[in-house]
């Protein structure tokens, strides 16, 4: 298995990921959808994805990185917003893979570093606790919806 950065050649096995992953959100299911939201990400280049992909061409897990901006560090960091394994790939080191490539990512493009934000009752807090993630005891977060 190898780790790529998506390209429209690979928007099939992604969407399949994508929609799977929404899906573990309580999301409905909307292959058609999510194809047309993965295709805008990648054509406009406003998204880093990096998918997972065995042997045989299946995606396996995907991660995908937001970019934005810190007005006091005046530095750009992204915010990995979507982490994924299909379940019988779990705790075989993919989603750390994948965490690992968006580290790599960071460093390369010489960025103030990368944001996450998880469920309180998400297991995957161990994993991201374990490759150096630090909990922020510092701020809280909010969100206005319209």
């Amino acid at each position: 298995m190898k780790i790529e950065q998506a390209t429209l050649e690979h928007l099939s096995e992604l969407a399949i990921l994508f929609d799977a992953y929404r899906v573990f959100y309580e999301q409905a299911s909307d292959l058609e959808a999510v194809t047309n939201f993965l295709e805008n990400r990648l054509s406009q280049n406003d998204s880093v994805i990096y998918i997972v992909i065995n042997e045989t061409g299946k995606g396996l897990g995907f991660t995908q990185l937001y970019p934005t901006f810190s007005s006091v560090s005046m530095q750009q960091f992204y915010i990995l917003n979507d982490l994924y394994v299909i379940p019988e790939m779990r705790r075989k080191s993919i989603g750390e893979s994948l965490l690992n490539q968006a580290k790599i990512f960071a460093k390369t493009n010489n960025l103030k570093g990368l944001a996450l934000e998880t469920a309180i009752d998400n297991p995957a807090q161990k994993l991201y606790e374990k490759l150096g993630w630090k909990k922020s005891s510092d701020f809280y977060h909010y969100f206005w919806n319209v």
